[in-house]
């Protein structure tokens, strides 16, 4: 076996080929747009890359064939806001052999020891938490786009290497058909009556002033938690432009008080694997063409809430309730939605877990985020 830093076109294109090895005859698997998946990895794109690192590398076997992936990275933001300097490995992709993931967690864990990190999290993105974070290890059903998909042989590779669990990861389900518990419908309306808050679906038209609201909410509502850093512009930017082609802005709801200022928001996107099933990544000319005509064709089945957030002071009075109150009002008359996926909340998020079981949802799958301390 022999790995290979990527560093041109064609190193870069096997990174990208490694998972149709892995996942072959795997009905669940959907391969992520090549697109979205570079962009990670490119300067121009990431805008994580202005404080922060990272490369990958493939494994070739003895025939010069793609066998495994891996990427390292370091976000100096978060790197040392742990106990000790830690970075991250992710895109993890490898056939069912321990001495070729050992050999891809080895590489990862050099890189970083050489940078002067002493513990690697992962699975992890070079980017925000809102995809391709932590390994799946229950509920290998059909995955949301975004949200990391693996085979259950993964979990034994992180274990046996030393790998301890830092935190679980849980996505429940809510569905339509059945919507919120009437109680929950009935204190929506009241605190939404009593309180005279506003609510307002994103404004495509306004997306700067909506931008806005977005990071004022969040940089409030998750500074609290543990390695938070405040939501940059420039993140904010990258993500709605990255969601404008699936975005339905129906399905993003804000609040604000009487007097106009933003308290909370939700944001929920059409499942984009929907969109893309067979494209095989590739959103050339073919595949953009499909792309349009699934856009426009396709009756979405299910849906993503990415992130939520309610400024503290203004949690406990229901205003969550409220935001979930208005997309049910909007998606059920629809038809053709039967699943909300709310993704994913970490295990010591005990508020939002509560949550979600207020509003009726019920456990969908578990992912894990690892740590290996040097």
């Amino acid at each position: 076996m022999r790995l290979v830093e990527v560093a041109d076109q064609k190193t870069a294109k096997q990174f990208l080929e490694v998972p149709f090895l892995v996942y072959k005859g795997d009905p669940n698997w959907i391969c992520p747009l090549f697109n979205d998946i570079s962009s990670v990895f490119n300067p121009a794109k990431n805008n994580f890359f202005s404080f922060g690192k990272c490369t990958r590398w493939i494994l070739l076997n003895d025939q010069e064939q793609p066998i495994g992936r891996i990427a390292a990275f370091i976000n100096n933001k978060k790197a040392y806001n742990d106990e000790i300097p830690t970075g991250g490995c992710g895109f993890f992709e490898c056939i069912d052999d321990p001495q070729a993931a050992f050999t891809l967690f080895d590489q990862a864990k050099s890189w970083l020891m050489n940078n002067g990190m002493k513990a690697m999290m992962g699975p992890i993105n070079f980017g925000e938490t809102d995809m391709w974070w932590g390994l799946l290890v229950d509920g290998f059903t059909n995955p949301y786009y975004g949200m990391n998909y693996n085979p259950p042989f993964y979990q034994k590779f992180f274990v046996e290497y030393g790998f301890k669990v830092k935190y679980d990861q849980i996505s429940n389900k809510i569905e339509i058909a059945k919507g919120m518990p009437e109680k929950v419908i009935k204190i929506a309306k009241w605190v939404e009556k009593r309180n005279g808050y506003i609510f307002k679906p994103l404004d495509p038209k306004n997306i700067s002033s909506f931008a806005s609201d977005f990071k004022e909410i969040y940089n409030d509502a998750w500074k609290d938690f543990e390695n938070f850093t405040q939501v940059t512009d420039a993140t904010i930017l990258e993500t709605l432009e990255k969601i404008k082609p699936v975005m339905d802005p129906n399905l993003i709801w804000f609040a604000y008080t009487s007097t106009g200022e933003p308290v909370a928001f939700v944001m929920i996107l059409p499942d984009t694997n929907e969109l893309i099933k067979g494209l095989n990544g590739k959103l050339d000319i073919i595949g953009k063409m499909k792309f349009l005509w699934n856009k426009f064709t396709v009756k979405h089945k299910k849906m993503r809430a990415v992130i939520m957030g309610t400024k503290e002071l203004y949690r406990n009075q229901g205003i969550e309730s409220c935001l979930f109150m208005k997309l049910q009002e909007y998606v059920q008359p629809l038809g053709h939605y039967e699943e909300l996926e709310l993704s994913w909340v970490g295990d010591f998020n005990s508020k939002m877990l509560a949550l979600h079981q207020g509003v009726g949802a019920t456990y969908a799958k578990k992912h894990t985020t690892y740590i290996l301390k040097f």
